[in-house]
């Protein structure tokens, strides 16, 4: 790795360091962890994970906080076009030297422990905010919970935004075994935030058993909200309650809370575009969960709409198709530049109406007939993230 000094080279050979891409465990980060901070790091840490809405739940905290003289970073993932979206220091991306950097330190500390691309961008998020000496850190959970890579830091305060299926080779395949993952990233004495609606079990009993003092928010935040949809409502108040908890280290005003929520802002989530008099929605729903509160938003302002789509070859595809087949008068089906993306003609058998599908070359040409259908007032782009960034890379040229 000596000569390879560009972002591009170090990011291709994390990815081929180890033969799986996904290894859970915190076994190897942590003596790497150690190594890096053997006191912790030297910052507050809020840790947002779920299944849906982490994303959307890190950036109205984030927008909060950025109202205020805190430094504050924000790290999440995946990153839709550049990997320097993972990271953020009040409000903007770090640099790819910034990110070189701490993937050199990483290199020096880690000797003989193999670590994944993922365990890669959690040690470089913590180094790269240490150096900045920002005052909290906002981490999203990349899979699960209590075997990812984030996990490795104890936070002060842990959001768990909602449970669902997702991800079942790895983390279980009903909701209490999930739910005792996500479980995972809950401290002992330090509160949790919890916007589940029907929290399993499994998560309940671990916050009895290691003491954590947890709060369910049911009602969504009723005033001018920057996310559309109506389950952002919920993603902000789970947000605006674990800045609340936080008020003896963190204080903000209510006003700060109320311009942070209008202010918020994220990529790929019910993203809307417009190309001539058609609606562009641009979402990164890959999960039924998704897929039907992407479906509840769409029906918020009915039109005819038709989609474009892909997943990976892992998710649970029928469901998906299923829930938005009622919304969805056609569908265009587009590769994806993934090795896990399901193949075209194998994502059409999974549909019962396959005479509703048109296989696409590519993504540009799957825009360009669905901006020609004659009537349709509405194309929803969705699937995947990679779904997303092959479709955001041609939206942004029209």
């Amino acid at each position: 790795m000596q000569n390879k000094r560009t972002l591009d080279d170090w990011l291709n050979w994390q990815e081929n360091l180890m033969e799986e891409t996904i290894v859970l465990g915190l076994d190897r980060v942590q003596i790497v962890y150690d190594r890096l901070f053997p006191n912790g790091v030297p910052f507050r840490v809020i840790t947002v994970g779920g299944t849906n809405g982490k994303g959307s739940t890190v950036s109205f905290i984030d927008s909060i906080y950025r109202q205020s003289k805190y430094k504050i970073g924000r790290s999440m993932s995946p990153h839709l076009l550049k990997y320097n979206e993972r990271y953020a220091i009040n409000g903007v991306d770090v640099s790819d030297e910034e990110i070189i950097n701490a993937f050199e330190l990483i290199e020096t500390k880690r000797l003989e422990v193999e670590l994944t691309y993922f365990e890669f961008s959690t040690l470089a998020a913590l180094i790269i905010f240490a150096k900045a000496n920002i005052d909290l850190a906002i981490l999203e959970v990349g899979l699960g919970g209590r075997l990812d890579s984030v996990n490795v830091v104890d936070s002060d305060i842990s959001v768990i935004t909602n449970i669902a299926i997702d991800h079942t080779e790895y983390l279980g395949d009903t909701r209490e075994a999930i739910g005792r993952e996500k479980a995972g990233i809950m401290r002992t004495l330090r509160p949790c935030i919890c916007g589940d609606q029907d929290p399993p079990q499994s998560l309940l009993s671990y916050a009895k058993e290691i003491d954590t003092p947890i709060t369910f928010v049911s009602k969504g935040y009723q005033d001018e909200i920057g996310l559309d949809g109506a389950h952002q409502r919920l993603n902000a108040a789970v947000a605006i309650k674990a800045v609340e908890s936080f008020m003896d280290k963190f204080p903000v005003s209510s006003q700060m809370i109320t311009d942070g929520i209008k202010n918020a802002r994220i990529k790929a989530r019910f993203e809307k575009r417009y190309i001539g008099e058609k609606t562009i929605i641009l979402d990164v729903a890959h999960n039924p969960a998704a897929v039907k509160t992407l479906v509840d938003a769409l029906s918020e302002s009915p039109m005819k709409t038709v989609a474009i789509f892909s997943a990976l070859v892992d998710k649970n595809i029928i469901d998906m198709v299923n829930l938005a087949s009622d919304t969805i008068k056609h569908w265009y089906l587009v590769p994806l530049s993934s090795e896990r993306a399901i193949k075209s003609k194998e994502l059409k058998k999974k549909f019962s109406e396959p005479n509703l599908t048109t296989i696409c070359d590519d993504m540009n040409s799957a825009i360009k007939k669905s901006l020609e259908m004659k009537n349709i007032e509405r194309v929803v782009i969705f699937g995947s993230f990679y779904t997303i960034a092959d479709a955001t890379l041609i939206v942004d040229k029209m």
